[in-house]
């Protein structure tokens, strides 16, 4: 298989994914590609290492299961097979509490959560295009994390299927997760490394 830059306008799908080289990670949205290469700042790594853990000290016992970046979420727009699928994204954080969209080697559906973190590289698209693509799949909960102003959108599905506006939350804010009652994320932690 031809290597997607070589190709811009061809249409590809998670079969065609499956061929490039490993150390490179890639998203494809509508069959087009996206280089998800190079790796995180470490400030984008510490906030993702943070809210998972939070998520995971939670989910312990329980059914929902907390997955970090780097794990592919097929997102089908119908009955195709899971090879022909062109929405294949790696968000931050996804909880999944349906084990049944847990396959072997990717996520199959929409998360119950997911969470992005924004990077010059990739924050547009995540604020854009990624938003819609987890609208339209039912996405309930959809974060997205402002390392630069310490800031997180909230956005949860309503009963008309769309998320309509954010509730947001500054660095000494504590989110209640909407999907885990029960839960409530402190920010002052994952923003400053303090509790």
């Amino acid at each position: 298989m031809a290597h997607p830059v070589q190709k811009p306008n061809e249409h590809y799908t998670y079969r065609d994914l499956l061929t490039w080289p490993e150390s490179e990670r890639w998203e494809l949205i509508h069959g087009v590609p996206y280089n998800m290469t190079p790796a995180p700042s470490p400030e984008h790594q510490a906030i993702s290492l943070d809210l998972a853990t939070q998520f995971n000290i939670f989910l312990q016992g329980k059914p929902c299961r907390a997955y970090t970046s780097q794990i592919d979420v097929l997102l089908p727009t119908g009955n195709e097979d899971d090879s022909a699928v062109d929405v294949v994204v790696q968000p931050d954080i996804i909880i999944v509490c349906n084990r049944a969209k847990i396959k072997d080697n990717y996520i199959k559906g929409a998360p119950d959560l997911a969470v992005e973190i924004l990077s010059p590289s990739s924050g547009q698209r995540d604020l854009t295009e990624k938003m819609n693509l987890y609208e339209q799949a039912g996405v309930p909960e959809y974060w997205i994390v402002d390392p630069t102003h310490r800031t997180i959108m909230v956005f949860r599905l309503g009963e008309n299927g769309s998320y309509g506006r954010p509730a947001t939350y500054t660095e000494t804010d504590q989110i209640p997760v909407g999907i885990l009652e029960g839960l409530t994320i402190d920010l002052q932690r994952v923003f400053t490394g303090e509790a």
